[in-house]
C-alpha cells in the first residue's frame, strides 16, 4: 500500500524539547517512514504506511509522551465559534452541546451560556458549517452567525491572563525588595518581610506558573528534560532558600526572586506567542480569502447558498466586485479578475468564455457565469493551504545540527548547574575569584555571603539563563515567514529543504517550451518543392497532425483551419516520439516530423536543407513534410518569447547565475532563440527521456542544479535536479515533481524565488548565530557567580522573542525583480 502523509496538532508543547520528544517516539513506531515536529506550528507531521500503523495509533503514540493530539487532520480540522440565540438556562447549552457533538465529524463541541457561544472543532470534509447550524436548529435554538477560531489568538491571551496575573503579585514584592536592597529598610520587620516574599510568590509560581510546573513535572515522569524542568529548578530552588530562614538556616531569602524569573518567563511566553503568531499570518490570510456563500442558477434562478453546498457542476453568477466563491471554468460573460491573491500579481486578467477562474479571486467588472470545477480541499487555495502548511512541517538540513545540539543541551546545563553548584560548595576561593573582581562594578555581587548563598545564586543562574528555546525557534520561524511571504508572491515552497539548496544553486536549466517562450507556437512560414503546393504541404501535414497533442501540431493545424483548410480522411496514424507522425492518406503514407525522422525513412531532404536552415538561423522550427518517398516540403512555426524572460536571465546572471536552456530543438533554432534571451549554454536536440542525463551531466560538472519546467513532460528531470522548479498554470497547481511551484508562469518568479531563498537562509544563519552567541556567551557569566537570576531570565526570555522578532522581519524583504516598475510590482 502507498504510504500516506497527515498533520496532527499537538497540545502541551512547551519547548522544541518537547517536540524532539515526540519526534523520536514517533520515529520508533513501527511502519512511519518519517515524522517532523515543529514546535512553532504546534503540529506533527507524519508519513506512515497505513497497512502498519493507524492514525489512532499515531495520536496513542504521542499521548505515550504526555502530548495531546488535538487535531489527527486527514485533510485539515477547523474550530468556528457559532452565535446562539434562544439559550435561557444551562440545560439549553447542554443541549445544544450534546446535539453538535453527536454529529460524525465534530471532534469537539462546547457551548457557553454566558458568552452564547458554541466553539466547535471539525473536520470540514466529513461535516459543514451547514450541518452544524441545522443540528442547532432541530434542537429549537437558532444561529445568528459563525466566525473562525484563532487557536494562536485564544493561546496569546491566555499567556497575557497569566503573565497579568503573575506580575500582579510581583511588581509589590518587587517594590519591597528594592526599598531593603538599595535603602537596607525591612518593613515592617524581618520575619514578616521574609513571610511575605513568601506568601506573594505562591500564586506566581503555582497558580499563573501551573502550566509551566505541570510541563515540567511531565516531562520528568516520561524520562525527558525541556525548558521548563530548568524554570521549574531554578525557581523551585530559589522558592525554597525563603522557608529555612525561620529555622535559622544561614541563607538569604529568594522567594522573591523564584517570582521574578517565573514572571519573565511569562512574559516571555506572552510575547512569545505573540510573535509566533504573526509568523504564521500567511496561512490565516489565506484561510480568509475563502467564500462564505455562492450564487448558484437553480432551475434558471438565482439562488443564494453556503459555499459547503457548492456542488462540481453547479453554474456561479458572480457580479462585479464579488470573490469567485470556488475554482471553475467561465461559460458566459467577460470580465477582469483580480488574481493578486494567488499570483502577487497587481494587474486585472482579463476572463472570457473557456477561461479558467480561480475561488476566492475578485471580479471586478462584467458580470460572470462559472462553471464549478473543482470545491472543497481540490480547490486552488485549499492546495496552496495545504503546500505551504507541508512546507512549514519539513526540516532545512541545517536545522537537523540545530536540533542535535538542542536535544542534548537540557541534559548538558543540569549537569553544567550541578557542576555549579558543587564547585561553589567545594572550592568557592578557586571559583568566586572573578566575583571578587567583578563586585566593584556589578552591585549584585557579594562575596561576603555565605557559600551556601553563593552556590545556590549561581546554580539558579545557570538553570534560567540557558535557552533552548532560542535555538529550536531559530529555523522553522523563519520558515513559516519565508514560505508564507512566498504564496503571497506566487512562489509556493512545497518542501523546505528547498531553501537552503536553493540559494546554492550555481545553474539554472530552462526547459524552452512554455518556460522561456510562451508555449504557444504560430504557423509562420510554408514551403513546398517544386512537385507540390504550398496549400496541399499544409493540407497534408495538418491532417496528419490533427491526431497529435504536441504544440508544434496544434499550431499546424490552426493555421490550416485559418486558410480554411479541411483535413483528409488519415488511416495507421502512428506518432513516434522526439521525431515525428505518420499517417496514410489515400493509401498514402505521409510522414511529418524532423531530419532524423525522414532519413529513417530513406526520404532525401537535401532539396530543402537551404530553406530549413533560412527559416532555423531565425528561431523557427521547422517541421518537414513527406509524401510516398517523395519530400514535399517544409512547415515553420515560431514560438514567442514571454514578455519578462529577457530581463529576468539578465537579473540571474546579475546575481551570480549560469543559465541554460535544454530543448529537443535543432541546434540552430535553439541557438537563436538562447540567443535572443541570453542564455549562456544551449542544450539541442535533447529527447524527453535524456533529459535526466543531461541533467546528471551537468551536476557532474557544475555541481547544484536548479531546473525549471511546466512539471508534467519535465517530470524526472525536475526530480533529478537538486531543486525542481514547476510552473503552474491556473488552477492546476498540484505538481508532484516540483519542490518549488510557481503560480505565476513568468520567469520574473524564479528571480523572486532564488531572492525569497537567499533572504530566508539569511535570517535563519543570524538567528542560528545569535541563539548559539547567547547561549555560549551567557553560561559562563552565570557559573562565575556574575549574572542576578532575575537578569538571566529576562535576558532568556529576551533571546526566544529577539529570534522570532528578527523572522519576522522577514516580512519587510524585497522578493520582487530590479526592473518591476511600481505598476508592476508585486505585493
Amino acid at each position: 500500500m502507498a504510504k500516506k502523509k497527515t498533520t496532527i496538532r499537538i497540545s502541551g508543547m512547551r519547548c522544541v524539547s518537547c517536540a524532539q520528544t515526540i519526534e523520536k517516539a514517533l520515529k520508533k513506531q513501527p511502519g512511519i517512514a518519517n515524522a517532523n515536529v515543529n514546535f512553532a506550528t504546534e503540529k506533527a507531521t507524519v508519513e506512515y504506511d497505513p497497512a502498519n500503523v493507524s492514525l489512532e495509533q499515531l495520536g496513542e503514540t504521542i499521548k505515550s509522551t504526555g502530548y495531546e493530539p488535538v487535531g489527527i487532520e486527514r485533510e485539515r480540522t477547523r474550530e468556528v465559534s457559532l452565535k446562539i440565540t434562544g439559550m435561557t438556562c444551562a440545560a439549553c447549552a447542554a443541549k445544544i452541546g450534546k446535539a453538535l457533538s453527536s454529529l460524525e465529524g465534530v471532534k469537539r463541541a462546547s457551548v457557553n451560556l454566558a458568552t452564547e457561544k458554541a466553539t466547535v472543532e471539525y473536520m470540514p470534509e466529513i461535516v459543514t458549517l451547514v450541518d452544524l447550524r441545522k443540528a442547532v436548529q432541530d434542537v429549537g435554538y437558532g444561529v445568528s452567525e459563525e466566525e473562525e477560531v484563532d487557536k494562536s489568538l485564544v493561546e496569546m491571551q491566555r499567556a497575557r491572563v497569566r503573565m497579568l496575573v503573575a506580575w500582579g503579585f510581583t511588581i509589590p514584592l518587587t517594590i519591597w525588595m528594592i526599598a531593603e536592597m538599595i535603602f537596607g529598610v525591612v518593613w515592617p520587620n524581618q520575619e514578616i518581610y521574609d513571610l511575605g516574599l513568601i506568601l506573594l510568590a505562591v500564586p506566581v509560581l503555582f497558580w499563573a506558573g501551573l502550566p509551566t510546573l505541570r510541563s515540567a513535572v511531565k516531562a520528568i515522569s516520561h524520562k525527558t528534560a525541556n525548558m521548563d524542568v530548568l524554570i521549574m529548578m531554578g525557581s523551585t530552588i530559589a522558592f525554597l532558600t525563603g522557608p529555612p530562614i525561620f529555622f535559622g538556616v544561614p541563607i538569604l531569602n529568594y522567594a522573591g526572586v523564584a517570582a521574578m524569573i517565573m514572571s519573565f518567563h511569562l512574559t516571555g511566553r506572552y510575547v512569545e506567542a505573540k510573535a509566533k503568531g504573526r509568523a504564521s499570518q500567511a496561512i490565516k490570510r489565506l484561510l480568509m480569502l475563502e467564500a462564505k456563500s455562492a450564487r448558484i442558477l437553480v432551475k434558471g434562478k438565482e439562488k443564494e447558498v453556503p459555499i459547503e453546498e457548492v456542488k462540481v457542476g453547479d453554474v456561479m453568477v458572480v457580479r462585479p466586485g464579488e470573490k469567485i466563491p470556488t475554482d471553475g471554468a467561465v461559460i458566459g460573460g467577460e470580465s477582469a479578475v483580480d488574481e493578486s491573491m494567488a499570483t502577487g500579481e497587481s494587474m486585472p486578467v482579463h476572463k472570457k468564455k473557456g477561461s479558467e477562474a480561480i475561488g476566492a479571486t475578485v471580479n471586478q467588472e462584467g458580470l460572470l457565469k462559472i462553471k464549478a470545477t473543482k470545491i472543497g480541499k481540490d480547490t486552488f487555495l485549499s492546495q496552496v493551504i495545504k503546500m505551504v502548511e507541508e512546507c512549514q512541517g519539513t526540516k532545512v538540513p541545517i536545522q537537523e545540527f540545530a536540533d542535535k545540539v538542542t536535544g542534548y543541551f537540557v541534559p548538558a546545563v543540569l549537569l553544567i548547574a550541578t557542576a555549579t553548584f558543587i564547585l561553589w560548595m567545594v572550592v568557592p576561593g578557586f571559583i568566586g575569584g572573578i566575583a571578587n573582581w567583578a563586585q566593584s562594578f556589578l552591585p549584585w555581587v557579594d562575596p561576603t555571603l555565605s557559600v551556601l548563598t553563593l552556590a545556590i545564586f549561581a546554580t539558579v543562574a545557570v538553570l534560567v539563563i540557558a535557552c533552548p528555546c532560542a535555538l529550536g525557534l531559530a529555523t522553522p520561524t523563519a520558515l513559516m515567514v519565508g514560505s508564507g511571504l512566498g504564496a503571497e508572491n506566487g512562489i509556493i515552497i512545497r518542501k523546505g529543504e528547498a531553501i537552503q539548496t536553493l540559494k546554492d544553486v550555481h545553474t539554472i536549466v530552462f526547459d524552452k517550451t512554455g518556460t522561456i517562450t510562451q508555449g504557444k507556437p504560430a504557423l509562420t512560414d510554408v514551403v513546398a518543392t517544386k512537385d507540390f503546393a504550398q496549400k496541399g504541404v499544409l493540407g497534408l501535414a495538418a491532417s496528419v497532425e490533427a491526431g497529435s497533442e504536441h504544440p508544434l501540431a496544434k499550431a499546424i493545424v490552426e493555421g490550416a483551419h485559418a486558410k480554411k483548410l479541411k483535413p483528409a480522411k488519415l488511416k495507421g496514424f502512428k506518432a513516434v516520439r522526439g521525431k515525428g507522425v505518420r499517417a496514410t492518406i489515400d493509401g498514402k503514407q505521409i510522414l511529418v516530423g524532423n531530419r532524423l525522422f525522414l532519413k529513417e525513412a530513406g526520404i532525401d531532404v537535401a532539396p530543402l536543407e537551404g530553406e530549413m536552415k533560412r527559416l532555423e538561423d531565425e528561431g523557427k522550427t521547422a517541421v518537414l513534410v513527406a509524401s510516398g518517398k517523395k519530400l514535399a516540403g517544409v512547415c515553420a512555426v515560431a514560438d514567442t518569447l514571454k514578455e519578462d524572460s529577457v530581463q529576468a536571465i539578465k537579473e540571474l546572471h546579475e546575481i551570480g547565475l549560469k543559465s541554460v536552456m535544454i530543448t529537443g530543438d535543432n541546434p540552430r533554432t535553439a541557438n537563436a532563440i538562447a540567443g535572443q534571451v541570453g542564455i549562456d549554454r544551449v542544450l539541442a536536440e535533447v529527447l524527453p527521456d535524456q533529459k535526466v542525463a543531461e541533467i546528471k551531466r551537468l551536476q557532474g560538472e557544475v555541481g547544484m542544479v536548479a531546473m525549471v519546467g511546466d512539471g508534467i513532460n519535465d517530470a524526472p528531470a525536475l526530480t533529478q535536479a537538486n531543486v525542481g522548479i514547476a510552473i503552474g498554470t491556473g488552477t492546476d497547481i498540484a505538481i508532484e515533481a516540483g519542490d518549488v511551484i510557481l503560480v505565476r508562469g513568468d520567469l520574473s518568479s524564479v528571480v523572486s524565488a532564488i531572492k525569497l531563498s537567499r533572504a530566508t537562509f539569511r535570517k535563519i544563519k543570524q538567528n542560528l548565530f545569535w541563539a548559539f552567541g547567547y547561549n555560549a556567551a551567557a553560561i559562563p557569566l552565570a557559573i562565575f557567580g556574575l549574572l542576578h537570576p532575575i537578569f538571566a531570565e529576562l535576558a532568556m526570555a529576551t533571546s526566544s522573542i529577539s529570534v522570532v522578532s528578527n523572522a519576522n522581519l522577514l516580512k519587510r524583504v524585497n522578493i520582487q525583480p530590479s526592473y518591476s516598475s511600481p505598476k508592476t510590482k508585486r505585493r
